[in-house]
């Protein structure tokens, strides 16, 4: 029958599908299960991950992601290339003296260059300085490479490896010989590319680490691959390096394991040159929880998601919404029909339990939501309300009035939280605003084109604030977080990360409704806000305000709950 045999598994891994109550989700988080077999997890977010465009990590970012790393339990952080500038060399030296529970540090370097000796290459000395564990070094595998690239024959080729590993092995360090453009090898002269391996164990490589370079091969290639040089080198592990050009890196990665990998390399969001790396966070969730192969300590899958995200957040990046297992839109119901049938089963139209990886299940709140779907948020906020309660009543006709209006929640769940807490009597004012007032003008510095003032009354006190800003939205947010500050100084940490705009009659031009969303951050949590009127600025006001109600309700929920 389908689908049963994922769902054993699925059970077996600790997801079991129920109706969920506190106690149950408590149980689903910390039941530790058997796992058929294990896999080393192999990341590398600060190597591969920082040769994705728009990534920059400093030396401090570098040491936060380590920790996070360290406590999800991976197996081995590749920390970066010590020979290739001196931020590289600044991290190893500091990052040396940190603890860690889990995982190995692990600097990467290339294969000595043709024509001298291991021990003169300045690239391998700086392997050496790095003093990790372990050390990764690249070789060609690729006639192609070895003659058109390099410049040289597949005999030095071949030298130039077991050399490598030899030095580096002959001096205490475990060596993972990094295959790279394996596969593009394999398929046009297997003969060499199995050289190369066999090279590389005569040098005393521990791993042999089967690279997808340019990212363009299939599932069923990496499998055929793999399962031949498992089969060849079963002393050594068998390590699986993806690249996601083909749009296939984690289902390629996934292939490999079942074919003989131990080990998969990756990064966390799938970070990397061109189109990226496997990403480890579906990776990861994908065969623990769905093939019950363990690689990471069971209790430590509820930190995945909360690790991808302050991975993004460390790299400046915006988590995607529909990311697998970690994203906020992963388990987020819209249509009525989805969300009546997951509160009534939720192995109806979810996979795993969000629980089992540290997110949760969303209702997004429009016209086609349903009722259910609005009661079950309604009871998230306030669960002494039932259906018949007329509170209820009141915030169904008050959410079609403000749809009306332009509003939309989808995608603005805090706002809707918001809007509950208005109409429950769950709702306290931080402050009220006595006004605002913006300035623009055309300007002769473009990072100050607006100016905005803004009073404030918290309690008895009143308070009044100035700031520029490029716009006179990101003007009146830095007036209104500079007025509140005072009051809650927490508010120096959010931020806004997003910021869209949409008109929703174009006839009308100028005078047409506009609907705000206004993303924010304080570095521990991401949220939405909505704001709608005929008015940009006041539209974007309303988003503002809301944005800093819910950290401030959020900061106070913590405290009382003693997070």
């Amino acid at each position: 029958m389908p689908g049963k045999p994922e769902e054993k598994r699925l059970q077996a891994a600790g997801a079991k599908f129920e109706i969920l109550t506190e106690n149950t989700i408590c149980n689903i988080i910390e039941r530790k299960s058997i796992m058929e077999r294990s896999v080393e997890i192999f990341d590398s977010t600060l190597r591969d991950g920082a040769q994705g465009e728009g990534i920059s990590f400093s030396v401090e970012d570098k040491l936060a992601i380590v920790q996070k790393l360290d406590e999800l339990g991976v197996t081995f952080i590749e920390a970066g290339n010590p020979g290739s500038n001196p931020k590289d060399l600044e991290f190893f030296r500091r990052v040396n003296k940190t603890q860690r529970k889990h995982a190995q540090l692990v600097a990467f370097g290339s294969t000595r260059r043709k024509g001298i000796k291991a021990e003169d290459d300045g690239n391998i000395r700086a392997l050496l300085a790095a003093d990790t564990p372990v050390v990764a070094v690249f070789g060609k595998c690729w006639d192609l490479h070895v003659t058109q690239i390099l410049g040289t024959t597949l005999a030095e080729n071949l030298s130039m490896i077991e050399d490598t590993c030899s030095y580096l092995a002959g001096r205490g360090k475990r060596v993972f010989f990094d295959a790279e453009h394996f596969f593009d090898g394999y398929k046009e002269n297997p003969e060499f590319a199995m050289e190369a391996l066999r090279a590389a164990q005569k040098g005393g490589a521990a791993c042999l680490a089967l690279c997808d370079t340019n990212g363009g091969c299939f599932p069923d290639e990496i499998a055929r691959i793999t399962k031949a040089v498992a089969e060849a080198f079963p002393e050594l592990t068998v390590s699986i390096h993806t690249h996601n050009d083909g749009g296939m890196a984690v289902a390629n990665s996934i292939m490999a394991v079942e074919a003989g990998a131990s080990q998969v390399q990756g990064t966390f969001l799938g970070f990397g040159e061109r189109c990226g790396n496997a990403n480890l966070s579906t990776v990861v969730a994908n065969l623990q929880l769905k093939r019950g192969i363990r690689c990471i300590p069971e209790e430590n899958l509820k930190l995945l998601t909360a690790t991808a995200r302050a991975i993004a957040e460390i790299s400046n990046l915006m988590l995607n919404k529909t990311e697998p297992y970690v994203g906020s839109s992963a388990f987020a119901h819209k249509a009525g029909m989805h969300a009546d049938g997951v509160m009534k089963l939720p192995r109806s139209f979810e996979h795993i339990p969000p629980e089992a990886v540290g997110n949760e299940r969303r209702f997004l709140m429009s016209e086609i939501s349903g009722k259910a779907a609005v009661f079950s948020k309604i009871q998230k906020v306030c669960p002494r309300l039932t259906k018949d309660s007329p509170e209820t009543g009141r915030i169904v006709n008050k959410l079609k009035d403000l749809e009306n209006e332009g509003y939309q929640f989808d995608g603005a769940d805090s706002s809707f939280e918001l809007l509950i807490r208005k109409n429950t009597g769950a709702y306290r004012p931080f402050f009220e605003l006595i006004h605002y007032q913006i300035i623009s003008s055309r300007p002769t510095d473009p990072s100050a084109s607006a100016s905005a003032v803004v009073k404030v009354r918290v309690g008895e006190k009143l308070q009044l604030m100035a700031a520029e800003g490029n716009g006179p939205v990101n003007a009146l947010d830095q007036a209104l977080r500079a007025a509140l500050e005072v009051f809650y100084p927490a508010l120096s940490k959010v931020r806004l990360i997003d910021y869209k705009v949409r008109v929703m009659d174009g006839k009308n031009a100028t005078g047409a409704k506009v609907r705000v969303l206004i993303s924010s951050t304080d570095g521990r949590r991401v949220w939405t806000t909505v704001g709608a009127s005929s008015d940009v600025v006041e539209a974007s006001w309303i988003a503002l305000v809301d944005s800093i109600e819910y950290k401030l309700i959020k900061d106070a929920e913590d405290i009382l709950l003693g997070n």
